[in-house]
């Protein structure tokens, strides 16, 4: 994975909205893309309904990864919120984080988070920060 995620500007606009319709719980997703570039957001459900840990069930993820590949676009990334706190990936994402090829947005919904959205490769317990890449091409 390179440092940098690129993500079309409207698939960040997306996850914050989902982050503060569900500012009692972690809120969660799946994005995908072409060419490296996200281009479609797919929220989901948090299974847990918890503030403090998201999970999507295995029947939304098989769901989910039907939808993309009908649709013709790869796995990209996976999103989720903090809705109190630091948007960094706490030791649970860590430990969770199951697709190392695939980006982890995390998201703040607080109106006053420097930078609620953030992104990071997670591999084998090693985290990286990435660049997000603001793109409007159209794939």
């Amino acid at each position: 994975m390179t440092d940098e995620i690129r993500v079309r500007a409207e698939i960040l606009e997306e996850m914050i909205d989902h982050a503060r319709r569900e500012p009692e719980i972690e809120c969660c997703g799946m994005l995908a893309g072409r060419g490296g570039v996200i281009t479609k957001s797919f929220p989901a459900n948090n299974a847990l309904a918890s503030r403090v840990a998201y999970e999507i069930s295995p029947q939304e993820l098989f769901w989910l990864f039907r939808r993309m590949r009908e649709e013709g676009l790869e796995h990209l990334a996976l999103y989720h919120s903090h809705p109190q706190g630091e948007n960094a990936p706490s030791a649970r994402d860590i430990a969770q984080a199951y697709y190392p090829d695939q980006a982890y947005f995390i998201i703040s919904p607080q109106p006053v988070a420097p930078r609620p959205v953030r992104a990071f490769s997670i591999r084998h317990g090693d985290v990286q920060e990435l660049k997000i890449g603001i793109t409007a091409v159209n794939l």
